[in-house]
């Protein structure tokens, strides 16, 4: 299994072939090798800012003789006018990383502006948003780093770091208990220790987990807002709640008023507009 630093590097290097190719012939056609230069990047829209400390990696991979003086961080606040950072270099260089680096720093600030618009309607209650697995295929790493820098939580990277017992799981293993027992065998055999959580789709099903245990959290899966409190109510602090599907802005306040302790959101990174900015030469 390869480590964030890995696929992030991975990532990079993919993104480069895929847009370099065999050379930038436009730059490498009108600009000298040795001519330098100074590129800035402009906000252009009031956000969070997120990304920055991958768009140095960015730059260094690609010319470690590269100068970022950063001017803003991750999490910050921005506003139309404000610059993040000021790169210096070849110009070649600062020509072939700028779509890279925009590519990168739009879809996390976007992600993380958005995470901190449902964060915000959470504050005063305990519950913090979640993301999902619905994420940029190759850019799951960034996409769940944007989320933290918005003020929400990761549910779990990927199918390795936490066991989801869903729906699907749950029928194809013949019930609540035979999905849960399955698990328990499972990692006793292997020797984990994971965390468990399991799908509840009705009021039976929550009965049935609370009889049976071996759960760590309860999805409470499509369950509307009177639905959630008096499952809220039946599971007594036993197991952390979780309140997933359909869940808007609009409604996500109600729902962590029932005293959920997460709500999972999978627009925080599937549909995502990017923080509008851009990289003008100085």
């Amino acid at each position: 299994m390869y480590t964030p630093d890995q696929l992030n590097d991975q990532l990079i290097d993919l993104a480069f072939s895929e847009d370099i190719g065999d050379g930038d012939h436009t730059t490498l056609c009108c600009i000298p090798e040795d001519a330098t230069g100074q590129s800035r990047l402009l906000i252009k829209e009031t956000g969070i800012l997120a990304g920055v400390r991958v768009a140095k990696e960015i730059f260094r991979r690609f010319d470690p003789t590269m100068q970022v003086e950063t001017l803003l961080d991750d999490g910050a606040r921005v506003r139309p006018g404000d610059v993040a950072m000021v790169v210096s270099g070849k110009i070649r260089s600062l020509l072939q990383t700028e779509r890279l680096m925009l590519n990168v720093m739009q879809r996390m600030s976007g992600i993380a502006t958005m995470t901190a618009v449902y964060a915000d309607r959470l504050k005063g209650t305990k519950t913090r948003v979640l993301d999902t697995r619905k994420t940029t295929p190759g850019m799951r790493m960034l996409e769940k780093e944007a989320v933290k820098i918005g003020g929400g939580v990761n549910h779990r990277i990927g199918l390795f770091d936490m066991i989801l017992l869903k729906d699907n799981h749950v029928d194809f293993c013949g019930g609540i208990a035979q999905a849960l027992d399955r698990c328990a065998a499972y990692q006793k055999e292997k020797g984990l220790q994971l965390k468990v959580e399991i799908e509840v789709r009705n009021f039976e099903e929550i009965k049935q987990v609370l009889a049976h245990g071996g759960a760590d959290r309860i999805m409470l899966d499509n369950f509307n807002v009177a639905d959630t409190r008096k499952a809220v109510d039946m599971i007594d602090g036993r197991f952390e709640i979780e309140s997933s599907g359909g869940i808007t802005l609009e409604t996500i306040r109600d729902y962590a008023e029932c005293g959920v302790d997460f709500v999972s959101v999978g627009a925080l990174t599937h549909s995502v507009k990017g923080l509008d900015m851009s990289f003008k030469a100085v």
